[in-house]
C-alpha cells in the first residue's frame, strides 16, 4: 500500500450559516458572521462525513459525529459598489457594502 492511500483524507460536509462547506482538519474558512468572540469553539453536526472510502450519510450514523471549529475573528468580504441611475432625470445614487464574515479553524472532526 502507498503511503497515500495510508492517509486518506478525512473531511466532512457541514452546514455553516446558510451554506454548505466542506471542511477538513486545520481548514481556514470564512462563514457567516457568528456572535462567539475569538478563541471560542464551535461544534457543528455534519451532513455527510468521508474517512477513505468508508462515506457515512445515514442520519442514525450521523448523530454520533461531530465537527469543532475555533473562532479566529472577524473579517470583512470585497467592497460591492452598488449604482443607481435614471435616464434623462439626473437621479443617480452610488452605495458600497461589505459583509461581515468570522474566519474559523476546524480544529476536529470525530465520532462520539
Amino acid at each position: 500500500m502507498s503511503e497515500q492511500e495510508e492517509s486518506d483524507p478525512v473531511y466532512a460536509i457541514v452546514r455553516a450559516g446558510g451554506r454548505q462547506e466542506k471542511v477538513s482538519v486545520d481548514d481556514v474558512l470564512n462563514i457567516d458572521k457568528v456572535s462567539q468572540e475569538a478563541g471560542a469553539t464551535l461544534t457543528w453536526q455534519p451532513i455527510l462525513v468521508v474517512d477513505g472510502d468508508n462515506v457515512i450519510s445515514e442520519a442514525d450514523k450521523l448523530n454520533g459525529y461531530t465537527v469543532t471549529a475555533e473562532v479566529l475573528g472577524e473579517t470583512a468580504g470585497p467592497k460591492i459598489n452598488i449604482m443607481k441611475y435614471k435616464n434623462k432625470t439626473g437621479y443617480k445614487k452610488r452605495m458600497g457594502h461589505r459583509q461581515k464574515h468570522t474566519q474559523v479553524r476546524v480544529t476536529g472532526i470525530a465520532a462520539k
